[in-house]
């Protein structure tokens, strides 16, 4: 069971982004051992042991939901690879990973295993959708050249809307 004793804001933000929505976050300290998060209703919950209750915690908190953004990449990242990898008849990477890049959302190395950046989680689903199915069309075509357009089409009509999304962006 948890004890709650005091409830705070985050500072500097009060909000992060998943899926394109804003999400509150809030912080309440219990007797607990190690940090945790609760996400519900359009909420963050992060619940921190009693003893940081003095110490400046934004790093804390930071690193929480850092890895809250990586857990739920690895969720949903692997849900529509799979459904990615359906629609183009088993063509996907050899591997993938989740890491931070910097100023990229995904990237294909030499060796065909796609990199994806945890923030990627920030953006709609359906950029999501459109990122992984461009580095998987690019696996067939090295190059941003005609033909993976035309793929891209196939697989997602309006494809278009997404890529001035992400240049805009």
């Amino acid at each position: 069971m948890k004890i709650f004793k005091r409830k705070e804001h985050l500072n500097l933000n009060q909000t992060i982004i998943l899926f394109g929505k804003q999400i509150s976050v809030e912080v309440e300290y219990c007797k607990i051992k190690n940090a945790e998060l609760n996400l519900s209703n359009n909420v963050i919950n992060v619940y921190l042991p009693h003893k940081y209750k003095k110490q400046k915690n934004l790093s804390i908190i930071k690193l929480a939901i850092d890895k809250m953004y990586e857990e739920i990449a690895r969720i949903e990242i692997e849900n529509i690879m799979e459904e990615t990898r359906i629609k183009l008849n088993g063509l996907a990477p050899e591997n993938y990973q989740i890491k931070k890049i910097p100023n990229k959302l995904a990237k294909m190395t030499l060796d065909k295993n796609l990199v994806i950046n945890p923030e990627i989680v920030k953006y709609d689903k359906q950029i999501l959708r459109y990122v992984i199915l461009y580095e998987f069309c690019r696996l067939k075509y090295k190059t941003n050249c005609k033909s993976l357009f035309m793929m891209m089409k196939e697989n997602m009509q309006n494809y278009e809307d997404y890529n001035y999304i992400l240049n805009v962006a």
